[in-house]
């Protein structure tokens, strides 16, 4: 944690008791999951989806719970909290992703841990250029966003569009060395995240798990892609089918406020 002594938002008493509560029931119900999988807890990595947020309520589970991986969906919200908060915080960026964007993600947020919507060759070629613009940078991990439910709104690659996926995991192992190829991100229908009971199959994630073994086979990669699937409703599910990134919003947070 930093030792900074600089005046970040604080949160009320009660705030930070109930987010720290609400935070705690998320890791129980995870080990509780992987324990009963013969998942090994340390493959699971839980981002906490702070959109809409204030910036007192990161602040508060990254001081008294030592949370250090925060979710964000919009550009220009990522930034401003960025500069109001710790510096060793892990920003991942976890929004739908416009081109015109990439340059104010990879240049206006040093601690940025990841960007886990990729789905073009340009985003990724505009990301890692801007990066390497700025000295000393680290790089960045990246995740290909898969729509693996074929839905017409939803971003990413179609899951069934392997050639598209091979070209653009290619390109970011192969042209951009300010960018780590991660793994693979899905949002699930919501249809399948929520009929299906904890007894069976997340079409969807089969889907996204399917597409890595072919990456991995296709690309003879020397590391395992990581799996980015699982929210509040169906991140046990996530789990259970190899999630090693969930994402959790208000679950934690509770509701959020219409973006205006």
């Amino acid at each position: 944690m930093s030792s900074s002594a600089a005046d970040y938002p604080e949160p009320t008493p009660d705030r930070q008791v109930e987010l720290g509560e609400n935070y705690t029931q998320i890791l129980k119900e995870m080990t509780q999951v992987t324990s009963a999988s013969n998942i090994d807890s340390n493959d699971v990595h839980l981002v906490c989806v702070s959109k809409l947020k204030p910036a007192s309520d990161i602040y508060s589970l990254y001081k008294y719970n030592n949370v250090c991986h925060f979710g964000e969906n919009y550009v220009q919200e990522l930034i401003e909290k960025a500069k109001l908060l710790p510096k060793d915080i892990n920003w991942h960026f976890i929004g739908s992703l416009q081109t015109n964007k990439c340059k104010d993600l990879s240049t206006r947020i040093p601690n940025l841990y990841s960007v886990e919507t990729i789905d073009t060759i340009k985003k990724a070629k505009k990301l890692n250029d801007t990066r390497a613009n700025i000295p000393d940078s680290s790089t960045i991990n990246v995740f290909i966003q898969i729509n693996t439910s074929s839905e017409s709104q939803k971003s990413g690659i179609v899951f069934n569009d392997l050639e598209t996926v091979l070209e653009l995991s290619k390109f970011i192992q192969n042209e951009c060395p300010k960018l780590q190829l991660k793994g693979l991100m899905t949002i699930g229908s919501f249809l399948n995240s929520t009929s299906s009971n904890d007894n069976e199959i997340n079409q969807d994630f089969q889907n996204l798990s399917d597409v890595k073994h072919s990456v991995e086979k296709a690309l003879g990669l020397d590391f395992k892609l990581q799996l980015n699937m699982g929210m509040s409703n169906d991140f046990h599910q996530a789990i259970k089918q190899g999630s090693n990134y969930i994402r959790v919003g208000s679950n934690i947070f509770g509701q959020r406020p219409k973006k205006n």
